[in-house]
């Protein structure tokens, strides 16, 4: 049963307000962030990030990324180590979380970070959701603003088509540019570890620390948003690596091959990505019950794409 009307908001001074009274009385106000539409509420308010979960469908045993307006805000919630301050104050505003241990007085909801003594935060590029962040004047627990499991939203239009009638407003600010979720990276221990490969790659993170980043020894358990391995799913089927698309397959090509949908004709990755999310949408509202997927370089942005095509090809229950 729906919640509420959902209101689609303006991206102008009054929607931002609007939106920050949502948030202030407990609501869920969807919004856009350089790498998908995120659906925030009071990261510090049980009853309004339960709400996150219900809306969503989502594991509760699966932590959420909360967006803070700066590094400043960042220190009152969480300790940062020496490799936390040098990735922040290279990325940050930008497409990159990290997992840090939490305050023990920070009082962030215990749903938010599944019970983990860490919590995944981010400081967004994106001027309407600095906006709503310096509005509301508090953290925002915000993970993408779609079903769990489906296709992140990249346009207010696919908010709408998956949450409308589930949440109480969606701030209109177009299209996000990078197209992708953040890379996480977990600073919580003795050594950097990549969690989820994302809007910026691997390799500039550790050309900034002059060290390679380690990878979770246990994945199938969550530490943070985006591990679970079926995720980013079309109602469809999904087969990787396609050379050859068969007759019944419709082909979501990469590069200079013939397909129903390109990611990007020119073999761009930083294109592809911003039109993966897009494009899975545009097979969803073609009908298409399997999807075959023309090979992606596992470079740079292409171990993001590649990592949610992995996820989206994964066996569902």
């Amino acid at each position: 049963m729906s919640k509420t009307e959902t209101v689609i908001l303006k991206p102008d001074t009054n929607g931002i307000a609007q939106a920050a009274l949502v948030l202030g009385r407990g609501g869920l106000a969807a919004f856009p962030t350089e790498t998908v539409y995120g659906l925030g509420a009071d990261a510090r308010n049980d009853t309004a990030v339960a709400g996150i979960y219900a809306a969503k469908g989502r594991p509760s045993f699966n932590p959420l990324i909360v967006h803070l307006a700066d590094v400043a805000a960042v220190h009152s919630y969480c300790e940062m180590n020496d490799v936390a301050d040098r990735l922040a104050a290279a990325f940050w505003p930008g497409a990159l979380t990290l997992v840090l241990p939490l305050r023990a007085d920070a009082g962030i909801s215990k749903l938010v970070t599944a019970g983990l003594s860490t919590l995944a935060v981010r400081v967004p590029d994106h001027a309407l959701a600095q906006s709503l962040l310096a509005a509301f004047d508090g953290p925002v627990a915000a993970p993408s603003a779609n079903p769990s499991g489906r296709i992140s939203p990249t346009t207010a239009a696919h908010v709408i088509a998956g949450l409308s009638g589930e949440i109480d407003a969606i701030v209109d600010g177009g299209t996000c540019t990078v197209g992708v979720e953040s890379t996480i990276v977990d600073c919580s221990g003795a050594e950097p570890v990549i969690l989820r490969a994302g809007g910026i790659p691997a390799e500039a993170l550790e050309a900034c620390l002059g060290m390679p980043l380690a990878t979770p020894s246990d994945p199938a358990t969550p530490t943070s948003p985006g591990q679970l391995l079926s995720h980013y799913a079309p109602q469809g089927s999904v087969r990787l690596n396609a050379r050859h698309f068969d007759r019944h397959e419709t082909g979501l090509g990469f590069g200079a091959v013939d397909a129903s949908l390109n990611l990007s004709p020119s073999g761009d990755l930083v294109e592809a990505a911003a039109n993966l999310f897009a494009m899975l949408h545009q097979l969803d509202a073609m009908g298409a019950t399997a999807i075959a997927v023309s090979p992606i370089p596992d470079r740079g942005l292409g171990r993001a794409i590649n990592d949610r095509l992995k996820r989206a090809a994964a066996p569902r229950d």
